[in-house]
């Protein structure tokens, strides 16, 4: 398992700004994890249910969840209800448990109402605030104990179904581009891909 310092060197190069949010997320992950006793995802060991949404600080803290647990998009172990909330489940697939985990609502308002967050509610992008605003919030989210912050739900019973991967492959009849037999539908005796029928 790599260092809280390594994931966020990491996290930060990958989030491609430096903000507190990011590494809440982080923090908020590595604490679903220990509560589950779990490494991080290599494939899909592990399923995470983010509840945020866009436009709004949540986006940086999932990233922090994506570094810390594994779970990305591009291995189809993550899913975003659009919610607007800095809360999450993160899913033990191999053992059926989960957990739900949440910031404090006292400690979100705080947040809100940090130098950091002022300046950029003026219009300020993140890498555009000084180091003396952000440098005081950053050292205290990363030493802040767990409890000051974080709610950790009770580990509980989860039936997750793990989706059969598609490794068969076939062209659209209409644009000749390739796609997983799964999302091809045969119309008029063509196969036809979703964006060639009209399907978002």
């Amino acid at each position: 398992m790599k260092s809280l310092e390594e994931l966020l060197k990491v996290g930060f190069e990958f989030h491609g700004h430096r903000c507190p949010a990011m590494p809440l997320g982080l923090r908020s992950g590595l604490a679903a994890m220990k509560a589950l006793g779990v490494e991080r995802s290599q494939s899909h060991e592990l399923h995470l249910i983010s509840e945020t949404g866009k436009a709004h600080a949540g986006g940086c803290f999932l990233d922090g969840l994506m570094m810390a647990t594994g779970c990305t998009y591009g291995k189809s172990n993550i899913e975003k209800k659009y919610y607007n909330k800095f809360a999450f489940t993160l899913i033990d697939t191999e053992n059926q448990k989960a957990v739900r985990v949440h910031l404090k609502p006292e400690y979100v308002e705080k947040m809100l109402q940090s130098p950091f967050v002022q300046e950029r509610s003026k219009g300020k992008k993140p890498q555009e605030i000084p180091a003396e605003v952000l440098k005081p919030l950053l050292n205290k989210v990363l030493t802040m104990s767990e409890d000051s912050f974080l709610v950790v739900g009770s580990v509980e019973s989860y039936k997750f179904e793990k989706e059969k991967s598609i490794f068969e492959i076939s062209p659209c009849d209409a644009c000749g581009e390739m796609v997983f037999v799964n999302k091809l539908t045969t119309k008029d005796g063509k196969r036809l891909c979703m964006s060639c029928l009209g399907e978002k």
